[in-house]
């Protein structure tokens, strides 16, 4: 045991949560390990000695990483060792980044990482809370200057009561999975799916998370910092020359003005540009060595000018008011070959999205530290260069597209039909075609289309709204905006996307530039994006009033069925000679759960009927015979002087007797019937030696 070994003890929603400092990782500038039942994370956080060379942004680096040995398991794959990130360890690094980023000083260009890692994990207690909580202290005992600390908790509502932390069995039944974060002042961040809540639920959840996260920060603040905590360095903050400022500003102001006073975003942008370089080319003499300062004495100045004329005035960039809506249109069906597809455009930001359906063994599998092991829905989000206009090239989906496709796939799982319902794996795929802010809820009101087009039975339709903020930090005075584009992101204070149905909220994401929000911002912004959220649905709903009653004819069509398990392997048969023989006759592919349960499903690209008859032939096999039973099956075989073997179903064989062919006594079978003959007959006899069978009608063509 290390002599700076501390270990602090604190209750987080009922369970115990143990903090270990000064033992492990001690050349990090901060490290812990935080520990809850027999799940363990380790923190550490570290910063570069001086900025990084050119650097005009924060470089916060934050990293999760998913153990396989945490959960006794060896990775797949030929390496056989942790690969790329799992989507779920990714938007738990943003979890974990977007709390902390504010609270930086600005001004710090030092790289900063932080990396949290699962190294023991039990079912019931998840470590992402403990990665969350453990970046705060890691942060608040570094001498890594940071204002915190902050306090994280996941909040669930099981049976009408809010939950902290849940266990498995609560997670399953909870109606919301909240992520949220804050200091003890205020609300940093909120990531939550929702089985349509109303407002009141989803804002009261977040108030009681937040009673939660101000017992941790004290926690931390009180009784780790000041045992624990390392003397903050003192480090010297990019900043701009105040003279310089106030020349530019003093020359820049007017011109300004005149560059942000048109709501027409092209002549804005090159308005900027033209002012931009007029200034730069008044200055440049005076100031040579302080290009970078100039520019972003023009961008605080063009900053404030902007949150002012909304603020003072109610007049956005774009001449909307406060609660307008951008202009929706909207098209559907416009790919022929695709399952289900749909164009949705508000504004500046267009999506086309489609819709694929596919077979349940088609689901994703996932290899991570939770219970879940496929995952049935797919969301996917790209965001092509070409989509703001930048000539890039594609490259793989990075952490910001990962993050937005699955806010929308939480955002649309509440109102998916279940497998009995519709025995589909299903894919939506967003390809954001033009960008000015709220992509990604432009990408859940375009798959709501898109699976509506594809005959998708979904519960509701599910609409999206990002609301934005522009707040006085002094007086405390607050604007919300409805429909947020990219400038507003940009200069604005909070991002806040809401999704929902008619009657309730499904998903909810807030990133923000201050030092947390009250719940009267909460409450105005919940309630002011229902009021953009009802008239989007009802834009969509112009276009595709209702689920196509029809899937397309190039979509699988799938039926599920449901055997006794021991007759499973009489219809795979012998090296699955059964089962290839019916998928080849029919038509139609047939698979089995895997929990050998004896539910399977039978999907086919032609007509519904080579489904049917490939189960009709599955539930022949698998049902016991019989006597009374009757089938219309062709002879295999025929022995002349005893009877004719009928095919029941693959595999299964019976006789009819050559006395049991006619009401005349006949001398040999091939009087009556030849092999190839498709007969009715009924079961008479079932005993060790068969089955007996009796000629009712030749059915031949």
């Amino acid at each position: 045991m290390t002599q700076n070994y501390k270990e602090f003890k604190m209750t987080i929603g009922g369970k115990e949560v143990i903090v270990e400092t000064g033992k492990y990782a001690e050349q990090a500038n901060g490290a812990c390990i935080v520990r809850c039942g027999e799940t363990a994370v380790l923190v550490t956080v570290c910063m570069s000695a001086s900025p990084r060379e050119g650097m005009d942004f924060f470089p916060l680096q934050v990293d999760y990483e998913e153990k396989m040995y945490s959960i006794g398991k060896i990775p797949g794959g030929f390496k056989r060792r942790e690969g790329r990130a799992a989507d779920k360890a990714i938007l738990t690094s943003r979890l974990i980044d977007r709390p902390l980023r504010p609270l930086f000083p600005k001004g710090l260009f030092n790289d900063v990482t932080v990396i949290a890692q699962a190294l023991s994990v039990e079912p019931d207690i998840q470590p992402e809370p403990l990665a969350m909580v453990g970046s705060s202290i890691a942060l608040a005992i570094s001498d890594i200057p940071w204002a915190g600390p902050t306090g994280s908790v996941v909040v669930g509502m099981v049976d009408g009561k809010y939950v902290i932390n849940p266990d498995l069995a609560e997670r399953e039944k909870s109606d919301i999975h909240l992520n949220l974060a804050g200091t003890k002042d205020a609300i940093l961040m909120i990531e939550a799916g929702a089985n349509e809540v109303t407002n009141d639920q989803m804002v009261n959840a977040i108030m009681f998370g937040h009673e939660e996260i101000k017992k941790i920060c004290t926690f931390i603040e009180e009784e780790i910092v000041p045992v624990a905590g390392k003397e903050k360095k003192q480090i010297e903050l990019y900043k701009i020359p105040e003279e310089l400022d106030g020349a530019v500003r003093e020359f820049a102001s007017s011109k300004i003005d005149w560059a942000i006073d048109t709501f027409d975003r092209q002549e804005r942008q090159d308005r900027q540009d033209k002012v931009e370089a007029e200034i730069i080319e008044h200055f440049k003499e005076i100031y040579p060595e302080n290009i970078r300062e100039i520019k972003d004495s023009i961008y605080y100045l063009t900053k404030e000018k902007v949150r002012a004329k909304i603020f003072d005035k109610g007049i956005r960039p774009d001449g909307r008011g406060l609660k307008d809506v951008r202009p929706i249109w909207c098209e559907r069906s416009i790919l022929p070959r695709v399952h289900g597809s749909a164009i949705f455009t508000r504004g500046q930001t267009q999506t086309m999205t489609t819709c694929t359906l596919g077979m349940l063994n088609e689901a994703q599998k996932l290899e991570g530290l939770d219970e879940e092991t496929t995952k049935r829905y797919m969301h996917h989000y790209n965001f092509p260069g070409y989509c703001t206009g930048e000539a890039k090239a594609i490259k793989s989906p990075g952490r910001r597209e990962i993050g937005h496709g699955a806010l929308a796939e939480r955002a649309l799982i509440p109102v998916l039909p279940s497998e009995d319902e519709f025995p589909y794996a299903i894919r939506v795929v967003n390809d954001i075609l033009s960008s000015n802010g709220s992509s990604s809820m432009a990408s859940v009101c375009g798959s709501t289309m898109a699976m509506m087009d594809a005959g998708v039975p979904i519960k509701a339709p599910v609409a999206g709204v990002a609301m934005g903020l522009i707040k006085n930090q002094e007086t405390g005075e607050f604007r919300v905006l409805t429909d947020i584009q990219g400038l507003e992101d940009f200069l604005g204070d909070m991002d806040f996307k809401v999704a929902g149905t008619v009657d309730g909220i499904t998903a909810i994401q807030m990133d923000i530039k201050i030092k947390g929000i009250s719940e009267e911002i909460m409450h105005t912004a919940i309630n002011q994006a229902n009021e953009g959220r009802q008239f989007i649905l009802s834009k969509m709903l112009e276009c595709v009033p209702e689920v196509n009653s029809a899937l397309s004819v190039y979509a699988p069509k799938i039926l599920n069925f449901e055997i006794n398990p021991e007759k499973i392997g009489d219809v795979i048969g012998k090296q699955g000679c059964v089962i290839k023989k019916i998928m080849e006759e029919t038509g139609t592919e047939i698979d089995f759960n895997e929990d050998n349960s004896g539910r399977g499903y039978i999907s086919t690209v032609g007509p519904i009927e080579n489904a049917e008859r490939a189960k009709a032939i599955i539930m022949s096999i698998a049902k016991d015979p019989e006597v009374g039973d009757m089938f219309i099956s062709e002879v295999v075989r025929i022995l002349p002087k005893v009877g004719a073997f009928v095919e029941l179903a693959p595999g299964k064989d019976g006789l009819i007797h050559i006395s049991k062919m006619s009401a005349k006594r006949i001398e040999s079978v091939e009087e009556v019937l030849h092999i190839g003959d498709k007969v009715k007959v009924e079961i008479i006899k079932i005993g060790d030696k068969g089955i007996d069978l009796k000629l009712l009608e030749i059915v031949n063509d």
